[in-house]
């Protein structure tokens, strides 16, 4: 795998975390640098770890990883996306007294790196690096989710209380679309 592959792979596998962290900085009401740089910590070291443990799930086997994590994301990603939504019709000024609570932040990250798992998978069949691979995912989600989460708040301010609400639509809307790509029921 060349330098430039991993980059895009790295860039592409930060796109679900840099989402989800958008809505969870749209939840803080004055998110601190450490505060950003915590969130992206927690969904770069998973989406880190994801991948390893895809390639070794893949070397055992591949077909049940392939098979079945589509549906494990979309199931996480709606049902915490549910979650956010409900949060967000029925509490009028959540976003200045919710707490961000450390479970479902991983939760969250852990249903958006579903996928660098099947990656992970992938890569044990072909002449890849894992551990830098695997590294090079961390960093970028690392930093894609630090940013995600000030621009999550800057937005959370023009929204006000819809924000968690358009944050579990956008969650949904995720996991529909890892159903989609890997799933010929939305393909026909």
């Amino acid at each position: 795998m060349t330098p430039t592959t991993m980059l895009f792979l790295a860039v592409s596998m930060s796109a679900d975390a840099f989402a989800a962290s958008i809505s969870k900085g749209a939840e803080l009401k004055k998110p601190r640098f450490r505060h950003a740089i915590g969130i992206g910590l927690v969904f770069g070291i998973i989406e880190t770890l994801t991948p390893l443990l895809g390639w070794i799930a893949g070397k055992a086997s591949q077909q049940y990883v392939e098979a079945w994590d589509h549906w494990i994301a979309f199931t996480l990603l709606a049902l915490i996306g549910l979650h956010m939504m409900h949060a967000g019709i029925t509490k009028e000024d959540k976003i200045e007294h919710r707490k961000q609570t450390l479970w479902l932040l991983v939760l969250t990250a852990t249903a958006t790196s579903i996928d660098a798992m099947a990656v992970g998978a992938s890569l044990a069949f072909i002449d890849a690096n894992i551990i830098a691979t695997s590294l090079a995912i961390g960093l970028a989600t690392t930093v894609m989710a630090s940013i995600g989460t000030f621009l999550g708040n800057k937005l959370g301010h023009f929204v006000g209380h819809w924000a968690e609400l358009i944050g579990g639509i956008v969650l949904i809307g995720i996991g529909l679309a890892v159903l989609a790509e890997h799933t010929a029921f939305f393909n026909s």
